[in-house]
């Protein structure tokens, strides 16, 4: 097994505390069609770890979308800022939930949003 790989009961536990749902827009597994995937919130190219705390489950919109990122610019002050960080960051601080829209709350928000395309 390479330094990389995933396992089942990694996979597993990723699934079981996001609790089904992307740890970045929050839709549901079970609203889609493509199936959720771990997300290294540090891409290993920038020496993130394959671990259970630098994973996220991830719709695949939400892990295209931010690929090996781990910044933005934040597309109301133009600053750059780290994107939304599932391990260390708590999602009800830079965002709200208005019907469907994800309502970005804070630099890290908007960037998040807006790299992710979120809504």
């Amino acid at each position: 097994m390479s330094a990389g790989t995933i396992t089942a009961a990694m996979r597993r536990a990723i699934v079981e505390r996001a609790y089904g749902c992307c740890e970045y827009c929050g839709l549901p597994d079970s609203a889609t069609l493509a199936p959720h995937e771990p997300d290294h919130i540090v891409g290993e190219q920038h020496g993130g770890k394959t671990a259970l705390e630098n994973l996220a489950y991830a719709c695949f919109r939400c892990n295209r979308f931010k690929g090996p990122n781990i910044a933005t610019r934040d597309p109301l002050t133009a600053q750059v800022v780290v994107l939304f960080h599932p391990r260390a960051d708590r999602w009800d601080a830079h965002f709200r939930l208005e019907g469907a829209e994800i309502v970005p709350l804070t630099g890290v928000g908007r960037g998040t949003v807006f790299l992710l395309r979120m809504n």
